[in-house]
């Protein structure tokens, strides 16, 4: 059964201080090394042993639920998982990941519904919401945040994520749309303003506040975290502000490539996306699931290297998949496969092999740290780790399945036939206007391509 631990209360957030000297230490200290299968078990299982069973998070409500986090066991851990069933386009090499979690068509559609009356509301992507809705976010949520059942809590992540995506479109891609290369750094200062309010001297506020309410994108990013801070501590406000600001510094250095006309070697690309990647979307895994994995855990070095590895990988998932969309595109795009073509001198197919092999070296890594870690037994860091797991499997069964990246919208985990073909779904950025659609669907950091 799936474990559901009380929610967080944001207006009285947990003492941390106790944490200062004790959870770091148990977490991180090095424990005598067991064989990996003993802690690929603990790290689905938990702790275990005589005295531990006060430490197991225990349920608010017992909802059937898959019993426990799919982590690969040993044997199956030197294959790709679900053979044949990992990719939807078949440019796309089978990716080591691990399955989906759950598939909720019934949930997804909930979240997707409340999600465009949301951007409604707020004025994003005016005139295109058909566009926005076939991005299928609704689903991307419900599939990789699969430890919560609670539509509302599901809610919080995706206006999110949407919020995110349009302030890369409107800000960032597409100059019909209000972007000015020269201005971006500003549009995203103010945009993070949204996010973490400025305090301005009284005489200057009101301008700030009409400037706020003025813009769509502002008016979805203020939004969108007031709706996350009813579930998060302010602890976890504050990192998911922490990672939104390297998202935005992530955005501001590719506009430098594309203002200067310079292509980045591998190395920075890969560097400057390690900001612009979905870590804004995976700090919110233990907010949206009701429990709270403490700061002293989540900025060690090693708990954050292995968070990161895994938002990386996530970020080739979607290069690989929209490599084709973006050739086609008239706009400049940077993508790990066309860069290691053009570094390394070889083919793109052998340019799109290399770049899977490097999801794989780096999801196998989080993988192998995450047991390591999860050793130590601390229950918070335990079920980050596996929330984070399971995030992965439903992010690639997103960009897998969705219409944006396979033709003719058909679904091919239900349909054995050729996927390769015409893509569906906006091709140009947003919209302040009725032109356009959304860009993104999820990542050229926490925003798709």
């Amino acid at each position: 059964m799936q474990k559901h631990p009380p929610a967080a209360d944001p207006a009285h957030p947990p003492d941390l201080s106790a944490l200062a000297d004790r959870s770091a230490l148990p977490v991180l200290s090095a424990p005598p090394v067991p064989s990996r299968a003993a802690l690929l078990a603990r790290l689905r299982g938990g702790p275990g042993g005589p005295g531990t069973s006060t430490l197991r998070i225990r349920p608010a409500l017992p909802p059937p639920a898959p019993a426990a986090v799919p982590f690969p066991t040993p044997a199956a851990a030197a294959t790709p998982a679900a053979p044949g069933r990992s990719r939807g386009n078949p440019a796309v090499p089978e990716l080591y990941c691990p399955p989906p979690q759950r598939d909720d068509p019934a949930l997804a559609e909930t979240v997707e519904d409340r999600l465009i009356a949301w951007a409604e509301e707020t004025g994003i992507y005016a005139g295109r919401l058909d566009d926005v809705r076939e991005l299928s976010l609704g689903r991307y949520t419900m599939l990789t945040y699969a430890h919560v059942e609670d539509p509302d809590r599901l809610l919080a992540p995706a206006k999110c994520t949407l919020a995110q995506w349009a302030t890369d479109d409107y800000y960032c891609d597409d100059e019909s749309a209000g972007a000015v290369p020269l201005q971006i750094a500003t549009h995203l200062s103010q945009a993070l303003a949204a996010i973490d309010p400025a305090h301005l001297p009284a005489r200057y506020a009101p301008r700030l506040e009409q400037a706020m309410r003025a813009d769509p994108v502002l008016v979805a990013l203020r939004s969108s975290t007031a709706h996350l801070s009813r579930y998060a501590t302010r602890s976890q406000l504050t990192r998911y502000r922490h990672e939104m600001a390297a998202l935005f510094s992530g955005y501001t250095a590719e506009a430098g490539w594309r203002v200067s006309g310079r292509t980045p070697p591998v190395w920075e690309f890969l560097a400057v996306r390690q900001d612009n990647s979905f870590m804004p979307t995976m700090v919110m895994l233990d907010p949206a699931g009701g429990y709270e994995l403490p700061v002293e855990a989540y900025a060690d070095p090693r708990v954050r290297g292995a968070v990161l590895k895994a938002a990386s990988a996530s970020v080739i998932v979607n290069d690989l998949y929209s490599m084709h969309r973006e050739d086609e595109s008239a706009a400049v795009n940077y993508n790990l496969p066309a860069l290691i073509e053009a570094e390394e001198g070889c083919s793109r197919a052998e340019a799109v092999r290399r770049s899977a092999d490097l999801h794989d070296e780096l999801v196998r890594a989080f993988e192998e740290e995450s047991a390591l870690l999860a050793a130590a037994g601390f229950p918070p860091l335990i079920r980050f780790l596996a929330d984070v797991w399971a995030w992965l499997g439903g992010n690639l069964e997103w960009h897998r399945t969705t219409a944006r990246y396979n033709s003719a919208g058909r679904d091919p985990a239900r349909d054995d036939s050729p996927t390769h073909g015409q893509e569906h779904g906006p091709t140009h950025g947003p919209t302040h206007g009725p032109t356009h659609g959304p860009t993104h669907g999820p990542t050229h950091g926490g925003t798709p391509a």
